[in-house]
């Protein structure tokens, strides 16, 4: 017999969170929900479903009322959709997640999920693609990379490497201080578009920082010009993934946001990394620099009709070329 119910006390909801969910990647740890979850506020509204072998089915929401539905716990929309990548929901049987999403009683629009156990790619709609680096295909070798590319446009990126160069490039790393430029160069590229317009995902991302940094996870990238901030990248390293979270470039350095993606898969390549996840956004330089795409899916009711601008407008996690 199936038991469907909803648990709206955090801590229960931490402790369903913590049974249903691997710790494989960064998103599938509380704690970093929980940054967002500090800032924004949102009511939980887990849905669970029990059978007798115990806990079945979890499908963790939150109430976000500006979009006046439930969107992926812990709701931290900016324009209207989530942020949070590769979320999870548990259905470890046929008819669990039906039995789930009917007992919401309300809109609901859940996004960037990775496929249900069991479920064929092809079984929901995608919502945008996340795109990864993969060294192992490589060799760990970065210049096995470039000629990956072709000769013309590997060509082009070493052209555009040593011209930074002989501006007096320099690279400073995991400089807590550089979060504010990040922030700073990001909203002068996006203005009010800029995730960081939003002073809320500017405390989720500075928490993410602390955290980051007292597990032993952050890497802050700086790219110096003749000693000025010119780009900033925030990422994280994490079983066997660096992810790049946010970053932000000088609109008077054109080209720099090439530079620091090199680095960054130049890095992935000498530590090894099983993948770099460059995050979902349509930017034309990550097809062209050969990265493998990944879908993730959305899920919603007809009641939730509006179309949000594209996840990729701001703030791109290696900035956008």
């Amino acid at each position: 017999m199936l038991t469907v119910r909803v648990a709206t006390d955090l801590a229960e909801c931490q402790a369903l969170w913590v049974r249903a969910f691997p710790q494989a990647q960064i998103t599938d740890l509380w704690e970093v929900r929980a940054c967002f979850l500090r800032h924004f506020h949102r009511r939980p509204f887990f849905v669970l479903a029990e059978d007798t072998d115990g806990l079945c089915g979890l499908l963790p929401l939150s109430w976000v009322d500006e979009a006046d539905c439930f969107g992926y716990f812990p709701g931290e929309t900016w324009g209207g959709r989530t942020w949070l990548e590769q979320n999870r929901i548990l259905a470890r049987r046929p008819g669990v997640f039906e039995a789930m999403i009917e007992a919401c009683p309300a809109p609901y629009d859940i996004r960037y999920l990775l496929p249900l156990d069991g479920e064929s790619p092809h079984d929901r709609p995608v919502d945008e693609i996340g795109y990864l680096f993969i060294p192992p295909q490589f060799g760990y070798d970065i210049e096995a990379y470039y000629a990956s590319l072709g000769h013309g446009f590997a060509k082009k990126l070493r052209k555009e490497l040593r011209r930074f160069e002989a501006m007096d490039l320099a690279w400073r790393h995991d400089e807590l201080a550089d979060f504010d430029h990040m922030v700073r160069l990001n909203i002068e590229r996006f203005g009010d578009s800029s995730y960081f317009a939003d002073a809320r995902f500017t405390g989720s991302f500075r928490d993410l920082m602390h955290l980051f940094r007292a597990r032993g996870w952050l890497r802050m990238t700086t790219a110096l010009i003749g000693g000025e901030p010119a780009a900033v990248d925030m990422g994280v390293a994490y079983g066997g993934t660096y992810t790049l979270i946010a970053g932000g470039t000088h609109g008077d350095y054109k080209g720099v946001a090439k530079v620091i993606n090199l680095h960054h898969i130049a890095w992935g390549c000498q530590q090894r990394f099983d993948q770099l996840d460059f995050l979902c956004g349509d930017f034309s330089w990550k097809p062209l620099f050969r990265l493998t795409p990944r879908p993730l899916y959305r899920i919603t009711n007809p009641a939730v009709v509006p179309e949000h601008p594209e996840h990729s407008e701001a703030p791109e996690p290696a900035s956008a070329l």
